[in-house]
């Protein structure tokens, strides 16, 4: 479930469809990206932001065309990361209902070669 922000690695990582989650949600306002707005713009801008008569609404005006169009939830959606947005307050039955969906789920994965090694 994707409240908030899901950005890069982090997001890979933590139960996303890359490493085959069963679901995931997110709400319309969560942001779902290879990095966040502001650091994306300005490492892909800089010269342009640099150049610009006025970098700060250069810069909005970026962050927000990036955010409609890269790390918007529906993006995610459409490219299958995201199985369904929800609004907040369907979240629990949402969850129940894909937990109950899940409930005989048995799934034979091989044995693991190494284990972790103590850090």
């Amino acid at each position: 479930m994707i409240l908030r922000k899901a950005y890069g690695g982090a997001y890979d990582v933590m139960c996303s469809s890359h490493i085959r989650a069963d679901y995931n949600f997110a709400w319309p306002t969560a942001e779902v990206a290879v990095m966040g707005p502001q650091g994306a713009i300005n490492i892909i801008f800089r010269e342009e932001l640099a150049k610009a008569d006025n970098p700060e609404a250069k810069r909005a005006e970026l962050v927000q065309h990036y955010t409609e169009h890269f790390a918007s939830p529906y993006v995610a959606a459409s490219r299958g990361y995201v199985q369904d947005i929800i609004e907040p307050k369907s979240t629990r039955s949402t969850l129940i209902d894909a937990l109950e969906t899940l409930d005989g789920k048995r799934v034979q994965r091989p044995n693991r070669k190494h284990g972790n090694i103590p850090l």
